[in-house]
């Protein structure tokens, strides 16, 4: 199983990165009272480039395949709660 050349701590911090964006970006998007599906299609684009970024600068694919895989579920849902806002 091949390994990334990084420390645990510097791997931890890695994985929390994008999940700090995201609850950033709800943060403020309650402060601006934002739409529900504004609010996921950003979190879906800051996913889809946090895992660009660790494909292309570090090789980190497994984290990266985690976030492929959130961005069009945020998308999805998104497009679900512009139809129908009660869905939250």
């Amino acid at each position: 199983m091949p390994h990334l050349p990084i420390d645990i701590t510097t791997h931890l911090l890695l994985a929390l990165y994008p999940a700090a964006a995201i609850f950033l970006i709800e943060i403020i998007g309650r402060r601006l009272k934002l739409l529900s599906y504004r609010k996921y299609i950003m979190q879906g684009i800051a996913s889809l480039a946090f895992a660009t970024a660790y494909v292309v600068l570090i090789e980190g694919t497994g984290i990266a395949i985690i976030l492929f895989i959130l961005a069009p579920i945020l998308f999805i849902h998104a497009k679900r709660v512009k139809e129908n806002p009660t869905i939250r």
